[in-house]
């Protein structure tokens, strides 16, 4: 169990799933826009005011639906997601690099024969 712990938590499934979801929610957006820009090129005149608020009106709800599943998306999948692997899996804490700490004891030795 705790391999597949260690699966789901530290590779990158949740990132790669929400990434899918909330691209095909954006292709979902960008449809409807297009369809709405696309909408305002009429054939005649008379065309123009009839298909452009609908498909307007389709461009909004996506918009909506869009940023509605991106909430609950962060709220119910990211964030608990990411309190699970702080929890399990906390971060190390960052050491300075080799080189980082020999030039700092350079410093400190140069320090020294100055006084």
């Amino acid at each position: 169990m705790s391999g597949f712990k260690a699966f789901v938590l530290k590779g990158n499934l949740v990132d790669l799933a929400v990434a899918v979801i909330i691209g095909t929610a954006f292709g979902a957006v960008v449809t409807k826009f297009t369809e709405w820009l696309t909408g305002l090129m009429p054939e005649s005149a008379s065309d123009f005011f009839s298909t452009a608020p609908q498909s307007f009106g389709a461009f909004l709800n996506a918009s909506i639906s869009f940023l509605i599943l991106a909430a609950v998306v962060y709220f119910f999948v990211v964030k608990p997601y990411q309190a699970a692997k702080d929890r399990f899996f906390p971060d190390a804490p960052a050491e300075d690099p080799a080189d980082i700490k020999l030039l700092a004891e350079i410093r400190d030795l140069l320090a020294s024969q100055r006084r």
